[in-house]
């Protein structure tokens, strides 16, 4: 199975902000493995070494939607290495970073290969991308420095539905990449742990959660409402809508069936399939498409007239304390404000203002095990009435109606244009 874990790395340049640590977690047989080294240890010295404690990792993210074990919190055991350098440092519960101001918790952008690129080369900005080439999205755990000129963060990464990896779980079903139901903004929580250096944020980020219960709420900002665990690549559910038991995509529009008893959300393009389909089984190739009974006066020595379409005719007229981090060009770091975590073993250390040098801020982290981009999803199920007809659902009439424009040029009679009311999918009474 794909794993998130495992990430060829970069060559070495000016483009990497430089980090010594990296995140280790337990495998499975890993207790046992170390009780039977400690009783080795102890059947040759009396006074063994005691291995470091591995703190657990409270998950920040509790996603609505459910893994199959529904024990899963996504909490994880984790080491940072060299252990004993990182917790000999001091913890921060903030940093400054070219006068911008960054705190635990919060959401942060940072750099990588791609935006690195694109700043060296102008005219790759003007290059069509996905928003996994943008800048990687992180949420910061906890902030340590030994000083001005090393200061770290250690960050749960978002991922960009782009990123998701061959053998991702998605329910039932193995995908790879962005999904059809997942919006421009949308992130993908996880607890996949890295340790960056701060010089490689770029900027402060807003990400929200999106309650899916919430059906009046605006995505207008990132947002994540899934969560993907990376020790078994599987997604958190998301709330089914419509026939077709697929969920929302935040950027497209969701139908109401105010039926009594009925109360369904459906899908526009659903909706719209439905009507071209049944409109292809109705006319076919050769049936024209006729609103009302053709009448004697309605016939000249040319041939039948067309009726006038909905339009024509104008029956449808009608939207804390910080450490302030400088790079070398004579910016500063503030060291403030320490939080004594449990086992921090940092009483006693000045934390007044220290100069500190170091590379840009435009500079890459070794993001261990990010997953690379995939492909498109696969395409829909086929449409036989492409090339003959097409539709637009209109919105901005009440009710709403389908209009359904006829595309066949050897077709004679009937209309071309016309209006077909809304059914829906699950109760079939037409929408009001």
């Amino acid at each position: 199975m794909a794993t998130a874990r495992k990430r060829p790395r970069a060559e070495k340049d000016e483009s990497w902000a430089e980090c010594p640590f990296k995140v280790e977690h337990p495998t499975p047989g890993d207790k046992e493995k170390k009780q039977k080294k400690r009783r080795r240890q102890n059947s040759e010295d009396h006074a063994p070494q005691q291995p470091p404690k591995m703190p657990l990792q409270v998950s920040p993210f509790a996603p609505t939607g459910k893994f199959k074990d529904p024990n899963n919190t996504m909490d994880r055991h984790f080491l940072v290495t060299p252990n004993q350098d990182w917790v000999d440092m001091t913890r921060y519960n903030s940093f400054v970073l070219n006068g911008i101001k960054y705190y635990s918790e919060g959401f942060i952008f940072v750099a990588n290969s791609s935006t690195i690129q694109r700043q060296k080369n102008p005219d790759e900005a003007m290059q069509p991308r996905k928003r996994s080439d943008d800048d990687w999205v992180a949420r910061i755990l906890e902030i340590r420095a030994s000083d001005e000129h090393h200061v770290y963060a250690r960050v749960y990464w978002m991922y960009w539905p782009d990123e998701l990896p061959s053998g991702t779980q998605d329910g039932k079903k193995y995908v790879q990449g962005r999904q059809p139901y997942h919006g421009r903004n949308e992130l993908i929580a996880s607890n996949h742990m890295d340790v960056i250096n701060v010089v490689s944020v770029t900027a402060s980020a807003t990400v929200n959660q999106w309650d899916e219960q919430n059906e009046e709420e605006i995505q207008s900002a990132l947002y994540w409402r899934q969560a993907i665990d990376v020790r078994t690549m599987e997604l958190s559910s998301v709330e089914p809508r419509c026939r077709c038991n697929q969920p929302e995509n935040p950027d497209k529009t969701l139908i109401g069936c105010n039926s009594e008893g009925c109360s369904s959300w459906l899908h526009d393009d659903c909706l719209l399939r439905e009507a071209l389909m049944a409109t292809y089984e109705r006319l076919g190739t050769d049936k024209s498409h006729r609103s009302k009974p053709v009448k004697e006066e309605d016939v000249d020595g040319e041939g039948l007239k067309r009726p006038l379409s909905p339009s024509e005719s104008g029956a449808a007229q009608t939207t804390q304390h910080s450490i302030d981090v400088k790079p070398e060009d004579q910016k500063t770091i503030k060291l403030a404000d320490v939080e004594n975590g449990e086992n921090m073993d940092v009483g006693g250390k000045d934390n007044t203002t220290i100069p500190v040098a170091s590379s840009s801020n435009k500079n890459e982290p070794k993001k261990r095990g990010r997953p690379r981009k995939s492909d498109a999803a696969e395409l829909s199920a086929s449409k036989p009435y492409e090339g003959l007809f097409e539709g637009v659902i209109r919105n901005d009439l009440s009710p709403p109606v389908v209009e359904i424009t006829d595309l066949r040029q050897d077709v004679s009679g009937g209309e071309k244009s016309w209006t077909e009311p809304i059914k829906c999918l699950l109760c079939s009474r037409v929408i009001q």
